[in-house]
């Protein structure tokens, strides 16, 4: 994260977000880097629609993820939530209206309780335990001698891969924010956990604008709509059911993924 990125001088703030979401002509490259991982991109997702990005590794779909919370800002170009560029956002106002579920869950010193409070501080118990019923935990949770109060240990060393997952994904169902960020969200699960999780994210994803990043094609065949990335920007772009008809280069990753 960069921080050298700040508020504004008079911020606007995004009240009853829609969640439409814009990149205009957006050039994004890394300090260290010397070559663009973006170049003049553009796409444009609705409220409320469920947007997959697929591609190989270094085109660009966690950089995407990365710049629509403002973690960095663009070289050229523009993002743009509700037809508004994101610089002119307060940036807590911006960050607290999206919901970010990634590979490498960040689980504190604490309870269970705690993490799952991170999420919306302020809410009640009943609050948690709803969250974490439907990021399917709470039974696990009830299962441990001091429930909701049991201390996960430093990093969460006290839970495996899946139960950080779940209780990252029930911080996330009790924020309620209007943009969701699936970045590899099960990418490295087994494939009764990954089933548990994917079930919880269909859920959440319900009614917000969704961006999956994927990693297992499978898990996006329900998307609005696919992109394609590569190098040159977005090769292939439609539904599920479309792209595997073109018979292009996401029929042939995914047909490959069946037989793994």
């Amino acid at each position: 994260m960069n921080p050298k990125i700040v508020s504004p001088e008079n911020p606007k703030f995004l009240d009853n977000t829609k969640g439409e979401i814009e990149f205009k002509n957006v050039t994004f490259a890394y300090e260290t880097s010397r070559t663009d991982v973006l170049t003049n991109f553009n796409v444009k997702i609705s409220p409320g629609q469920k947007v997959a990005l697929v591609g190989e590794t270094g085109v660009g779909k966690s950089t995407i993820s990365k710049l629509i919370p403002r973690f960095y800002d663009v070289n050229q170009g523009e993002i743009l939530v509700d037809g508004i560029n994101i610089k002119e956002y307060d940036i807590y106002s911006l960050r607290s209206n999206i919901g970010h579920v990634q590979q490498d869950v960040y689980i504190f010193y604490g309870s269970i309780k705690d993490n799952i409070l991170y999420g919306r501080p302020e809410a009640t118990l009943e609050d948690v335990i709803d969250a974490a019923k439907k990021a399917n935990i709470h039974d696990f949770i009830m299962s441990l001698e001091d429930g909701y109060n049991t201390l996960v240990g430093e990093r969460g060393v006290k839970l495996s891969g899946g139960q950080k997952q779940r209780v990252s994904i029930a911080r996330v169902f009790l924020k309620n924010p209007p943009v969701l960020i699936l970045d590899e969200a099960t990418s490295s699960l087994d494939n009764v956990t990954e089933k548990l999780i994917q079930k919880a994210l269909d859920s959440l994803s319900k009614g917000r604008t969704t961006l999956v990043i994927a990693h297992r094609l499978s898990t996006i065949s329900n998307s609005d709509e696919i992109l394609v990335l590569t190098d040159e920007g977005i090769s292939e772009r439609g539904t599920h059911k479309e792209l595997i008809n073109n018979k292009g280069y996401y029929s042939e990753l995914y047909n490959a993924s069946l037989e793994i």
